[in-house]
């Protein structure tokens, strides 16, 4: 039997750009020349997209580092770099990722082929045509290509179902999904006998076809992750319809009754929601002789418990063992599914109707701190970027360089702190002496 596999950390790079090109054109009867460097090309995106034909997050097991081409190098006679193909990470539909240093949704997959950008590429860097003017014809600069984005990434997978099977563990849950479908759930006279969520796809008598997942056992204080705990719960949110099978023979010595109430209040405070969701309760294992009186005394308890205003749910006496009563239960099901939107757990906050503009403080594009030894250190996203991208073999390049550092303000930063005519300065690994 396959292991469902729900949670995996990865870890995606997105291609590099390529370098652009410092060329020159050197024809025969081309008397001046000319700058002839072309750009590089763009890097590859990492893309996760939905396949329908992956139930689990297995394929992760084991493959846990994806990075994606970088682009060429731009070349001579103006000619660009070609640019990489996007690599395509296929996932599950019902796939959460998330970034797993700042644990920010990036995205969650639902539908089938959907796609998502996980990790853009970088630009391709400017070849020396690029930077030619009327004052310097000639450039002798190239930028390096745009370093690809790379994250570490969650992915969670919460089962896609129609249907869910809840309730205690040995309330004949597996064989249901058994018997209404074509799943081969492992069946045991022991608890927890499922340890993962079992689809199976199930056709109602109408004709109407629809997925039901057999989710484990619930017991009490799951909310709090006693058992299987959170681990099941989750694969709850994404149903439409929660079918509750209750041991009507109470084969475990339990009372049915306080059986349903245990589940209910499980479900509650995991999330209130999910009270919301329409539910049959399926009277199971009827084929016992005490299973009709305790059918009868579960009716009473839960008529006489029933908050006002509420209604009775619906149940549907039946034998999985023996696949008495599954049709009516199948039928009314559907019924139910077709008439019944999905609504998520939680909302998603309304867009505003109105814009608030204000003033938002920059972002700092650097920051300064002092190794032991002296060296003055420059560290920041906008300025890494731009030191990976600055070509350091061409003086023209290491000039322009200079002046975009000063121009974001570093040297006057650097003084104000007390570096002195002389103070080493470090970028990365990269060493240079400060020059007031």
């Amino acid at each position: 039997m396959a292991v469902f596999y729900d949670r995996a950390t990865i870890w995606v790079k997105a291609g590099d750009g390529g370098n652009g090109m410092v060329a020159f054109r050197r024809e025969k009867y081309v008397p001046d020349g000319g700058p002839a460097g072309g750009d590089g090309g763009r890097g590859g995106s990492v893309i996760f997209k939905v396949d329908s034909g992956l139930r689990t997050l297995l394929d992760f097991r084991h493959k846990r580092h994806f990075k994606a081409k970088p682009g060429e190098n731009g070349m001579s006679k103006s000619m660009y770099g070609r640019g990489a193909d996007d690599l395509i990470v296929k996932v599950p539909a019902g796939t959460i990722v998330r970034n797993a240093q700042t644990k920010e949704l990036i995205a969650d997959l639902v539908e089938v082929d959907q796609e998502v950008v996980v990790a853009k590429g970088g630009r391709g860097g400017r070849g020396n045509i690029r930077f030619a003017t009327h004052k310097n014809p000639a450039p002798d600069i190239a930028e390096n290509g745009e370093p690809g984005e790379e994250f570490e990434i969650e992915l969670e997978l919460k089962v896609l179902a129609d249907v869910g099977l809840v309730g205690f563990p040995s309330v004949g849950k597996s064989t249901l999904l058994s018997v209404i479908s074509s799943a081969k759930p492992k069946i045991a006279d022991y608890h927890f006998t499922t340890l993962n969520p079992q689809l199976g796809m199930t056709q109602a008598p109408n004709g109407e076809q629809f997925v039901v997942a057999d989710l484990p056992g619930l017991i009490e204080g799951a909310h709090m992750g006693v058992g299987l705990g959170i681990h099941f719960l989750k694969h709850i949110e994404r149903t439409k319809v929660l079918l509750h099978v209750i041991d009507m023979a109470s084969m475990e010595g339990r009372n049915p009754y306080e059986d349903y109430q245990v589940i209910m209040q499980e479900l509650g405070s995991y999330h209130l929601r999910l009270l919301e969701r329409p539910m049959i309760i399926v009277a199971n294992k009827m084929d016992q002789p005490q299973s009709e009186e305790l059918l009868e005394q579960f009716k009473k308890d839960l008529q006489e418990n029933l908050p006002d205003g509420q209604e009775m749910p619906e149940i549907f006496p039946i034998s999985a063992y023996r696949k008495d009563g599954l049709q009516a239960l199948l039928a009314r099901t559907a019924e139910i599914l077709e008439e019944t939107e999905f609504f998520p757990l939680d909302e998603v906050q309304e867009a505003q109707t109105h814009m608030v503009y204000g003033l938002e403080e920059e972002e700092r594009p650097f920051d300064i701190t002092r190794d032991p030894d002296g060296t003055w250190v420059l560290y920041g996203e906008k300025l890494e970027k731009l030191f990976l991208m600055t070509n350091m073999e061409h003086d023209e390049s290491v000039m322009r360089f200079s002046r975009q550092l000063r121009g974001m303000g570093v040297d006057a930063a650097l003084r104000s702190q007390g570096a002195e005519n002389g103070d080493m300065v470090r970028i990365r690994k990269f060493v240079f002496e400060f020059v007031d």
